[in-house]
């Protein structure tokens, strides 16, 4: 077992002065410096000095489907069924994510973590990049009981650290996060409700766009999760939080997480349900926070403030609200034009410019 070590700081000055050497005002590229001067320090752990050029090599995108049962009480657009339609569409290439991975050359992978109804052998014939890691048939109701076992806890964190460590030990430097299930902003809302002690009203919204009286009563079954927690286990047991709260794609993200973070690579997090599964990961080791890169601020008030319990300034602000691991695609580019600058602007120097 590896373990998460917090980042060498010693680089930062030596970082810092190689960033503001290059042909510009100081501070004049903005979020992009500090994005170079985060990738910079990651890369450069291990090494006697820092890393005179970063790369981006091998990005992946893993997208975790799982069920939640409470949809059943009609808190959802969709109905569970959807969440295998979407599988589905992922593997045909048909989503948003497809596309986006597709235009910024990102590897995709799709993960069963627990979807109500298995593929067929036909079905998952579809793709060579459909991994099936079943915990069940979707989490239980959190709003009657807890989400799953504390075995089902294990194992999917167990799953989530082996894929993610598959595709990084082949070469993968950059993880992304994306994930499919119907009823799975109630989970993220719960977590984040449970951690930040915050009202139903601040950390329960409309998630994909459900109505005034869904919104009621979604707001009422999450009230009902979170109350049956022991307060002093949320604050000590983050695995306790997870088997109460957590969807099967969640626990599995926060494995791939925790292991991205263990291999010393850097992960670029999607919106409020994959910033769920970060925020757990943080509670198990703070260390993980440094590797972590968030993509996009959604319009949804409860991932602004799950947002804000980080610390984390995201890259774009596009009011997505789709889920998939789409803004995380979207924001690689931004990823590439760090490492671009940090490698390839001239310096006053190299340029001759004196100022």
């Amino acid at each position: 077992m590896l373990t998460i070590k917090s980042l060498n700081k010693s680089y930062l000055p030596e970082i810092q002065q190689v960033i503001d050497s290059k042909t510009k005002p100081l501070g004049a590229l903005g979020q992009l410096e500090a994005l170079a001067k985060q990738l910079t320090l990651i890369q450069s752990q291990g090494c006697e000095s820092v890393a005179k050029h970063i790369s981006i090599l091998k990005p992946t995108m893993i997208v975790f489907a799982g069920d939640h049962q409470i949809a059943q009480q009609n808190i959802s657009i969709a109905p569970s069924d959807v969440t295998r339609q979407m599988v589905l569409n992922f593997l045909h290439g048909g989503a948003a994510i497809n596309c986006f991975c597709r235009s910024n050359q990102v590897d995709m992978k799709v993960v069963d973590a627990g979807i109500i109804s298995p593929l067929n052998e036909e079905e998952k014939s579809l793709s060579n990049s459909f991994y099936e890691q079943r915990l069940g048939a979707g989490i239980n109701d959190i709003s009657i009981k807890s989400a799953m076992d504390e075995s089902q806890v294990k194992q999917g964190l167990t799953y989530g650290k082996k894929i993610a460590s598959d595709v990084i030990n082949k070469g993968c430097n950059i993880l992304l996060l994306g994930e499919m299930g119907i009823g799975n902003t109630s989970s993220a809302s719960s977590l984040l409700m449970a951690y930040s002690q915050k009202s139903v009203d601040e950390c329960v919204g409309n998630g994909t766009g459900i109505n005034s009286a869904q919104l009621t009563v979604k707001k009422q079954l999450i009230e009902k999760a979170v109350a049956r927690l022991i307060p002093a286990n949320v604050l000590s047991e983050p695995l306790y939080v997870l088997k109460e709260l957590a969807g099967f794609e969640v626990v599995q993200m926060v494995g791939a997480i925790l292991a991205a973070a263990e291999h010393g690579i850097a992960v670029l997090i999607d919106g409020f349900i994959v910033t769920s599964a970060a925020l757990v990961a943080v509670k198990i080791n703070p260390n993980v926070r440094e590797y972590l890169i968030f993509a996009h601020q959604s319009n949804e008030n409860a991932h602004q403030l799950m947002l804000a319990m980080l610390e984390a300034k995201p890259l774009l602000n596009l009011d997505l609200r789709l889920g998939e691991g789409t803004g995380a695609a979207l924001a690689l580019p931004l990823l590439r034009a760090a490492t671009s600058f940090y490698n390839d602007m001239a310096s006053f120097e190299s340029a001759g410019v004196t100022v």
